[in-house]
């Protein structure tokens, strides 16, 4: 009889084990999905700084870029209109063949 109870207690301590086993890897898998969550913000934070920081750059340089323009027009107008005038011939010419 010493051998049956032996087991019948093995067996309940063993089921116990199973069911803490259980609810510790259901409080691992929702930890888990908190951090890739929180990963995944961080990596999309990051992205929108990355972002938003070539866009600053981007817009700078078109700023400059008009500044020269507008500083060239002013200081050789005639050379600007000719200029402009080869782009829209070109551009014409270009259009009207398709």
């Amino acid at each position: 009889m010493a051998t049956a109870n032996a087991k019948k207690t093995t067996t309940e301590d063993l089921a116990k084990q199973i069911e803490t086993l259980k609810g510790d890897l259901v409080d691992l898998t929702e930890m888990m999905g908190k951090v890739g969550k929180n990963k995944g913000q961080q990596i999309a934070q990051s992205a929108r700084e990355t972002g938003e920081a070539q866009l600053a750059k981007v817009q700078h340089g078109a700023e400059r870029a008009v500044h020269k323009a507008d500083d060239f027009v002013n200081e050789k107008p005639a050379m600007a209109l000719g200029i402009a005038a080869g782009i829209g011939f070109l551009v014409g010419m270009t259009a009207s063949r398709r």
